[in-house]
């Protein structure tokens, strides 16, 4: 290398904008030929329509991912809330069923409302035993009532 290049700064940049067959904007003297100019705005159009391309492919990506996201948090605090419906469902004398935080718990996630509904299922029939045993229980046998005959 000469001492030349090593004190001018913008040599690597013009390096690089030569290699990429355009030349630095404001680098060189505008040119006058019409047919030179059109070449050059299709190519820059080009360019604007490849990092257009890239930019939509860009935000797609992130909105997937945000909804990604979206949809995990919303399946976690799903599985707290279920969980702590679970927990405060259940008898103080039964310990609640652990929640399944395997990595494989989410494949079964069609299922999920299905199972859902046969858990309340299940606590509303027990509940409505429970109940009904109660009741039966606190109730006194009934009397045979005395009917009354007018005439």
């Amino acid at each position: 290398m000469s001492g030349d290049q090593g004190n001018d700064p913008l040599n690597f940049m013009r390096s690089m904008w030569g290699n990429m067959g355009f030349s630095l904007p404001g680098m060189v003297a505008p040119t006058f030929d019409i047919e030179e100019l059109d070449k050059r705005i299709k190519d820059m159009k080009a360019v604007e329509g490849w990092l257009r391309m890239n930019l939509s492919m860009l935000q797609m990506t992130i909105q997937g991912l945000e909804m990604q996201r979206t949809t995990v948090s919303a399946v976690q605090t799903m599985g707290k809330m279920a969980s702590e419906a679970a927990q405060s469902a259940a008898p103080s004398n039964e310990p609640a069923a652990p929640v399944d935080t395997a990595p494989g718990a989410l494949s079964e996630a069609a299922m999920w409302p299905w199972q859902m509904m046969q858990q309340m299922r299940e606590q509303l029939q027990h509940g409505a035993e429970a109940a009904m045993q109660a009741a039966g229980e606190s109730t006194p046998p009934a009397k045979p009532s005395a009917r009354r005959n007018k005439k």
